[in-house]
């Protein structure tokens, strides 16, 4: 999960509350100062965690409760709307408002610029838009080619000129060609620090490209050194937003999200993973909810709506609600499963229930779909199709094929019975489970 320690630091927090017989003065002293100590542990800047903690504590002593709810859901919900204020509030997202749009990337050596411009490339490219990159990056030798892998992977169209020596000059070469496209990224060149010469290089693209977003890409285990290059990299190009890289598995992610935030420049996307999927949009509210173990049901939803279609999913829908499915439809069901990410991340997204769960029983959980994958792999499709058919003949056949135990084909055969039984018994609530499962395979998705 993002900021993994973190989460698990606040949810103990907030546990406090709910376990309390009553609101005191007490309560909230303690509530402040583990909360104070969480974010320090993260990196968070002192002077930020200060003030934010003066913040809940001022309104967790003077306001007074509303009607509806408890004094202690109060008291978790001031906690929740602090820290959505203290990063960034409503969010910045980027509004695609003409034809090409262009969005620069800058930032230094290491943050991860190029394998960001592909993730974006992609993110673009998934909501339907005509997408293509470009390097300017004439400064390190591998950068044509890793973009162009990388443009290649993601799917989407590529220009560069490898043998050439002014960026500017790369841009203006494919000028023309890039007016065809929706969204042009423009992936730029770095280096070890802000020197003068990446300065000019910069103001020089930025001057001709006239970039409808420039955004500084920054790594994750930088800290609350993210703060002065935002602020050094914002002075030199205007930048309109960053993209923090790297957030997943790093203690210091705190102070780069919290120091990008209170600069007042924008963190816009956030990188959780190697994937090329691996890329989300910033929204503060969802982003807590799901530190805190809320869940964030938005970005559930539209991790859903990429692993499968409206169309695929109401098909799907109808054949569990039959209890007519097999097992070539439940392989389907865990490939767009594996599209949505891990088990853990999944569930993390989901309203309680990413604190429920015990970390190393989803793991073991993932273990286990992933070998349920190679046995069926190994099945013919007259076994997938009609699972009834495998005896002890073939289970032992799709046992060598696979390099999975008799006891683990077993297994899976028994999980299938299981599932297909506990659907013909809901067959009642035909018409309650479909309304539910059209909400998620089609549920609007606001992008």
């Amino acid at each position: 999960m993002v900021l993994d320690k973190l989460g698990e630091s606040l949810k103990n927090t907030l546990d406090k509350i709910t376990k309390a017989m009553f609101v005191d003065d007490k309560l909230i002293n303690e509530l402040v100062k583990d909360i104070q100590k969480s974010l320090l542990q993260a990196d968070v800047n002192v002077k930020l965690v200060f003030e934010l903690t003066k913040s809940i504590k001022e309104r967790a002593l003077k306001e007074e409760t509303p009607k509806n709810i408890s004094k202690k859901e109060h008291l978790v919900k001031i906690v929740y709307e602090e820290l959505v204020k203290f990063l960034g509030g409503n969010g910045a997202k980027i509004e695609i408002t003409k034809k090409p749009f262009t969005i620069m990337l800058v930032g230094l050596f290491g943050s991860g610029k190029t394998t960001t411009t592909g993730k974006l490339a992609k993110y673009y490219a998934k909501r339907g838009h005509k997408v293509a990159v470009i390097t300017t990056d004439t400064w390190r030798p591998a950068a044509f080619d890793q973009l162009q892998q990388t443009a290649v992977k993601v799917g989407v169209d590529f220009y560069g000129d490898k043998g050439a020596k002014d960026p500017v000059a790369v841009y203006k070469k494919f000028e023309k060609e890039l007016k065809a496209y929706d969204i042009v990224i423009v992936d730029t060149a770095g280096r070890d620090a802000l020197n003068n010469e990446l300065i000019g290089e910069l103001n020089k693209i930025n001057k001709n490209i006239h970039a409808d977003e420039t955004l500084l890409i920054i790594s994750a285990d930088i800290g609350q050194a993210a703060q002065k290059q935002a602020e050094t990299f914002h002075e030199t190009c205007n930048i309109t937003g960053v993209i923090i890289t790297k957030l997943d598995g790093t203690a210091k992610g705190g102070g780069a999200l919290t120091a990008c935030s209170v600069t007042k420049t924008p963190v816009k996307f956030i990188g959780v993973g190697e994937k090329a999927d691996a890329l989300e949009e910033f929204k503060p509210e969802g982003f807590v909810g799901r530190i805190l173990g809320m869940g964030d049901l938005e970005t559930l939803l539209e991790k859903v709506h990429d692993a499968i279609s409206e169309e695929d999913a109401k098909d799907l829908g109808k054949k569990f609600l039959q209890g007519e499915f097999n097992l070539i439809d439940l392989y389907e069901q865990m490939q767009a499963m594996k599209k949505m990410g891990s088990l853990s991340k999944v569930l993390d997204l989901i309203p309680g229930m990413g604190s429920k769960i015990p970390k190393e029983l989803l793991e073991d959980q993932e273990v286990k779909l992933d070998k349920w994958k190679y046995t069926m792999q190994s099945m013919t499709k007259e076994e997938l199709e009609d699972p009834e058919i495998i005896d002890g003949e073939r289970t032992e056949r799709i046992s060598k094929g696979s390099g999975m135990s008799t006891g683990e084909v077993r297994e899976l055969i028994k999980q299938y019975k299981k599932a297909k039984k506990l659907m013909k018994m809901m067959k009642g609530n035909e018409k309650n489970m479909e309304k539910m499962m059209k909400q998620m395979g089609s549920a609007p998705v606001k992008f």
